[in-house]
């Protein structure tokens, strides 16, 4: 049995255990009931150690040296350059650290859905300090072992082949023309007629049974996934069993319903993952800033075209029928859904106001884990940046300020840039597929196969097997251009 064979057995099996690990955390998040926290917490830490274990056993180090001498096709080269990753960003972190680290998150996670509600930053504050010391441990000991600085081998986790300094860039570019668009944008819609809105409630099994037709218009596919509800929308599980969730408010259906179109979008980028190759690092998502463009994609490209919403008014007259009819008219949902207002919450933010949000995020955290603060320096700066990228104070308002997002709770620090990276992605791919796929007859039509037959060839079926920048020229001709993000904006809001 060749090396790269041994390598591609023991890579599935630890792939059927992160299963477990996946279904399990998704428990944690939407049924399990709050007293069972604490052994779940040690079940599921206990269980990231044995992956952890198995990722970094002994003689992986003898196979992949060997493998690399063997005769692979040009695929195999691609699954061992995967496989190696994954080795390598397991292999450099103590097994005690994995451990504690999940633990620390779990509790503090745990904690935050109580505490953000009540705007205790004190008692978010005792379980976060935990997280951020782990974390910037974790982070050092990468950063040493790469050779990168603390933040950016944090960056690597989530988005190989990207540094701060690139970020820097890209986002410092960003920040000389939002503001500005964003006040132009505002001041441009304020002659569109006021939004309708219904002072009866959106009946939960309503809006479930609503989101359910759009994730068929969008081709989900159901025998392989589900959809469910946690206080943070997500999309977990695997390939083969994806669990996506959202939340709803009886008050507003139009957040919930855009949450399942958003998590459809990764849905679907899951469940067209190359079958053959399932269980393997190479047959994953490529970076998450991929996996946010197809979200993304789905999102803000199809889900607020002038093109789909037709579709959601359609099925919103279907399901809610003890509402006026005129609630759901195309215009009045057009107009709901490319309103752009500045807010507090990222997670209810409109797509040009949305970068502010991440970019503020991608600053702190930078610096936080590279040392350059205190975790106790984060709401003050929060309200600084807030105020100067989009004129509101959180001055004591932790809970629609610092303690938001759910992320650092768990110390996914590097993780906020993929939104952007994604948004700026997702308008590339859509400028790219327009060159030879007619999209606006195929939404209007209400079969997006053509539409989801270029994202299959050019992003779906490849895994991992590029690397992200090959990925992009690949599939567009370039390398990613923020110009076609601006061009979007500009195009649809003026």
């Amino acid at each position: 049995m060749s090396s790269y064979s041994k390598l591609k057995a023991h890579f599935q099996k630890i792939y059927h255990f992160k299963h477990l690990s996946a279904i399990a955390g998704w428990d944690q998040a939407t049924m399990m009931p709050s007293g069972g926290n604490q052994a779940r917490s040690q079940a599921l830490a206990e269980l990231s150690v044995h992956i952890h274990n198995m990722t970094t056993e002994p003689q992986l180090e003898e196979w992949f040296s060997s493998a690399e001498s063997e005769p692979l096709s040009s695929l195999e080269s691609a699954s061992l350059r995967e496989m190696k990753r994954e080795w390598r960003q397991a292999s450099v972190l103590p097994a005690k650290l994995v451990q504690a680290k999940a633990i620390a998150g779990s509790k503090c996670e745990h904690a935050w859905r109580t505490q953000r509600g009540e705007n205790d930053w004190v008692g978010f504050e005792k379980n976060w300090q935990s997280v951020v010391a782990l974390s910037q441990e974790e982070a050092q000991i990468r950063g040493q072992s790469q050779g990168l600085s603390a933040y950016d081998a944090m960056l690597d986790i989530y988005e190989p082949g990207i540094n701060s300094a690139q970020l820097d860039t890209l986002f410092g570019d960003t920040k000389q023309w939002l503001p500005e668009l964003i006040n132009q944008i505002i001041e441009h819609q304020q002659a569109r007629p006021t939004l309708r809105v219904s002072d009866k409630p959106f009946a939960i099994e309503q809006q479930k049974a609503l989101g359910v037709d759009v994730m068929k218009l969008l081709q989900f596919d159901f025998e392989r996934g589900r959809l469910d509800v946690s206080m943070h929308p997500f999309c977990g599980g695997t390939a083969e069993d994806l669990r996506l969730t959202t939340r709803y408010d009886q008050n507003d259906f139009t957040q919930s319903l855009m949450g399942i179109v958003h998590e459809t979008g990764h849905a679907r980028y899951e469940q067209s993952l190359p079958r053959d190759l399932l269980g393997l690092p190479v047959a994953e998502a490529r970076s998450m800033g991929i996996h946010e463009s197809q979200s993304l994609f789905f999102e803000m490209q199809l889900g607020r075209s002038a093109d789909f919403i037709p579709h959601l008014s359609t099925l919103a007259k279907k399901h809610f029928t003890e509402h006026p009819s005129n609630l759901f008219d195309v215009d009045n949902l057009l107009n709901v859904y490319t309103q752009v207002e500045k807010g507090y919450i990222r997670v209810d933010a409109d797509e040009a106001t949305y970068p502010a949000h991440v970019i503020l995020r991608y600053e702190i955290e930078k610096d936080l884990i590279n040392g350059d603060i205190k975790h106790t320096d984060v709401p003050e700066l929060w309200d600084l940046k807030m105020q100067q990228y989009l004129g509101l104070s959180t001055n004591g308002n932790f809970k629609n300020g610092c303690m938001q997002d759910i992320h650092w709770t768990d110390g996914a620090f590097g993780y906020f840039p993929s939104y952007t990276l994604g948004a700026m992605y997702a308008a590339q791919f859509m400028a790219s597929m327009k060159q030879t796929v007619n999209v606006d007859s195929a939404v209007q039509s209400g079969d997006l196969s053509p539409v989801f037959g270029w994202l299959n060839d050019n992003i779906w079926s490849k895994g991992s097997t590029l690397t992200t920048d090959e990925l992009v020229k690949q599939a567009t001709g370039s390398a990613l251009n923020a110009q076609f993000f601006q061009d979007h904006l500009k195009s649809r809001y003026l």
